[in-house]
């Protein structure tokens, strides 16, 4: 047996061979033979390659590390059509973040190829960073900073019609209500706000036992102050905040994006900015990753940016490690994954 740890500069193949080796440790396996490969990200953009999207390094580095190897343990190793007919000992491959996305799941499953992700592993500390964005973004707290650094005193941000307002007593939309949708309603409704959701896919009775009220996404926009986002990215959710729905918003509203650039249509926000129909804007994702130089957001007040760090803590990696760690010892048990996204793959019968 050989498994390739395919990491990256988060998550490094010294933290993927450690938690492979204790979950087999656990269960008195021998340890197998390891390689390791670490891929360029977050040094180098991820982006695509291939047919595949949001990968890091290329086939050929992938195919010269995957010789013999039966299982794979990645972040965002490109795995294609190539990859798959070139790599005939390989049998499963334990994606550890929240979504495949860097995988051909269509050619894995072809190739008789099981492949398992991670969900969850970075649900507390996106979270926390869309909290922090929020509070930021309500209170200009980024803004202040970078003026006070130029050595600009700005009093004026406590008058009246320049300072910002509270969670508590707000109304806060979570659209999308997944494991990060969740600590972030429990963290709004700590600070004492009304928590809206709109997700057709969240179950009635777990929202309203969590204390938050499920609401048509119109509705939800039309009655939130602050509004944050928290759904997957698909074709059916691509600009699911169009032009249309932001102007539905309260006047002077507050919008946080944390999760997919794609969800949010760029092309209005710096008119609504400049005339304030809306309040302020917090990004970690866009819709071109890095931004350009010529961003159309980028001399427009109110704009909190960062570099898509919401998941970045090392508490992360280790979960990531810890998760994909756990569905390779599954499935050398020969138990089925956890979290496997191809299930399709069951009825070939390939071991």
């Amino acid at each position: 047996m050989r498994i390739l740890a395919a990491g990256d500069h988060f998550v490094r193949p010294s933290l993927i061979r450690e938690a492979v080796s204790q979950e087999l440790s656990r269960t008195g396996r021998e340890l197998p033979e390891f390689a390791e490969l670490t891929l360029p990200w977050p040094h180098e953009p991820f982006g695509p390659v291939a047919e595949v999207r949001e990968a890091s390094g290329t086939e050929d580095q992938l195919l010269g590390a995957l010789a013999g190897v039966s299982v794979c343990v990645t972040q965002m190793a490109p795995f294609t059509e190539r990859v798959f007919a070139a790599s005939p000992a390989l049998r499963f491959v334990a994606v550890s973040r929240g979504g495949p996305v860097n995988v051909d799941l269509a050619a894995a499953t072809r190739h008789g190829v099981r492949v398992s992700f991670a969900p969850g592993r970075n649900a507390p500390a996106a979270a926390e960073f869309a909290v922090g964005l929020t509070l930021a973004a309500m209170r200009r707290i980024t803004a202040a900073d970078a003026e006070l650094k130029r050595g600009v005193w700005r009093g004026d941000l406590y008058a009246y019609e320049e300072s910002g307002g509270e969670l508590g007593g707000a109304t806060v939309g979570l659209v999308g209500y997944g494991a990060i949708g969740r600590i972030v309603a429990r963290v709004m409704r700590a600070f004492g706000a009304q928590v809206l959701v709109a997700d057709p896919y969240a179950d009635r009775a777990a929202a309203e036992a969590d204390g938050v009220e499920l609401v048509e996404l119109d509705a939800l926009l039309s009655r939130s102050s602050v509004v944050s986002l928290h759904a997957r990215l698909t074709e059916e959710t691509h600009h699911l905040i169009d032009s249309r729905r932001l102007r539905l918003l309260p006047h002077g509203a507050v919008l946080v994006n944390s999760a997919r650039g794609g969800l949010l249509d760029h092309a209005p926000l710096p008119e609504l900015l400049r005339d304030g129909a809306l309040g302020a804007l917090a990004l970690d994702v866009y819709d071109i990753e890095p931004i350009p130089a010529d961003w159309a957001l980028h001399d427009v007040p109110n704009v909190i940016t960062t570099p898509h760090l919401a998941g970045a803590t090392r508490q992360t990696a280790h979960r990531a490690a810890a998760i994909t760690a756990s569905e390779v010892g599954r499935f050398l048990r020969g138990e089925e994954p956890a979290h496997l996204a191809n299930r399709d793959v069951l009825a070939a019968g390939r071991p």
